[in-house]
Order: structure tokens, then C-alpha cells, then sequence
């Protein structure tokens, strides 16, 4: 169902110039109405339930409380408001993560302007939305044979942002290297390791990598 009057947005990015494009772009369609906006995920959430947005165009990668779990608690505490990703990232575990959130559409920040502004008004509408190259492997995915009945990840008890920084791990990034690709602290990354090495029932680095190596995580080991 279309909404009644402008549709009512909020956004949430991290990247102060990348959220204020996508505001002043909205201002200026016929239609829209952007009633609030977020720099995390925690500042989302709040947002949405304060505002009741019809949708959100939500960034994956962000500090606090990712996106993906964002999205979750959003459909969990406002179900009437849709979540549409908007991010950089289109890796097949966060594409599917993020639709088992309760997300309606995928889009990559390369996306034309014309194609967020028809996503936000086709998931408000009640349709699912994904960029093109996302789209192609999720028809792909649902094309195929039947999924293993194992989980497709190795490790389903890390969160989100743990997988993302044990793939970087894997791959030999420093833990300063990790805090600068995801924009976190140091001690956010020495944190969220901790609760890795917790959940792998490890005692040290050396042995979550070569844990993720033999899982098929960052490469041959």
C-alpha cells in the first residue's frame, strides 16, 4: 500500500557528506519528505520509533550498532516502516543478512539517483528492491539447487560487524588496519575480538586465523 501524502524518510549514514547528499536530493523530489536523520545505527533505531518514517534508507557499515542489526530492531519496533540498504558493500552474506532483517531492498551507493528515488517509492509500495548485480545473484541463489541444509556461514554465532572484522583478520590485517577500514576505535575492534576469540573458543589471534582458514575464511591458509 502506497503511502498517504509525501512519503516520509529517514537517513541513516555515517559519512556526514554522503547522508547530506542523499538529504538534499530528497528535499528536492516531489513527494518526499525527509523528517529525520542518523549517524548510527543506535541513533536509527531511535529515530524510527520517535518519527515513524515510512522508510529507511539505511547504510550497512556503521559505528554503534551496525546497520543490519539496526534494521532488525527497527521492523521489530516499527513494523509498518520499511528498511531500504543503501551501501558499498554487496558481499553475499551481507546481502542475505540484511534481507533476513527484515530489509525490503538492496541497493549499491553507486545507484543512480533516479533508481534510489523509484526504490524508495517501490518498497513503500510493498515491493522488494535490489540492484541490479544483487538481484542477479539472489535469482541466481534461488535458481540454483537446493541449499545445503549446514549453515552457510561457519560461524553463525558471531554478529555481523565479529564476521567482517574475523574475515579481515583472516586476511592479515592489523587491528589498527581493521579500526580504520569499518571507522571504529582500536578498542571497538580489540573488543569485538575478544567476543571472537570468546565464541571460536580460542585463546589467542594466531588461533582464530587459522580457525577462519580452515572454515575457508580469507583465503587458503
Amino acid at each position: 500500500m502506497e503511502a498517504e501524502g509525501p512519503i516520509r524518510i529517514l537517513v541513516a549514514d555515517d559519512h556526514p557528506v554522503v547522508r547530506g547528499g542523499l538529504v538534499a536530493l530528497l528535499r528536492t523530489i516531489e513527494g518526499l519528505e525527509v523528517v529525520g536523520e542518523a549517524s548510527d545505527g543506535a541513533t536509527a533505531v531511535r529515530e524510527a520509533q520517535l518519527t515513524r518514517p515510512d522508510v529507511v534508507l539505511m547504510d550497512v557499515r556503521m559505528p554503534d550498532l551496525d546497520g543490519v542489526e539496526a534494521t532488525r530492531r527497527i521492523r521489530a519496533a516499527v513494523p509498518s516502516t520499511r528498511v531500504l540498504m543503501l551501501t558499498m558493500y554487496d558481499d553475499d552474506a551481507t546481502v542475505f543478512t540484511a534481507m533476513q532483517a527484515g530489509a525490503q531492498g538492496y541497493l549499491l551507493k553507486e545507484a543512480e539517483q533516479d533508481e534510489i528515488v523509484r526504490a524508495v517509492r517501490a518498497v513503500v509500495a510493498g515491493e522488494a528492491i535490489f540492484g541490479p548485480g544483487v538481484a542477479e545473484r539472489v535469482l541466481g541463489y534461488f535458481s540454483g539447487p537446493p541449499a545445503d541444509p549446514t549453515p552457510a556461514y561457519p560461524f553463525p554465532d558471531l554478529t555481523e560487524r565479529e564476521r567482517v572484522i574475523l574475515e579481515l583478520l583472516a586476511r592479515g590485517r592489523r587491528t589498527s588496519e581493521i579500526a580504520a577500514e569499518l571507522y571504529l576505535s582500536p578498542k571497538t575492534v580489540a573488543n569485538n575480538m575478544t567476543s571472537i576469540f570468546a565464541k571460536l573458543q580460542v585463546a589467542s589471534r594466531a588461533e582464530a586465523i587459522v580457525r577462519a582458514h580452515e572454515s575457508g575464511l580469507g583465503g587458503p591458509p
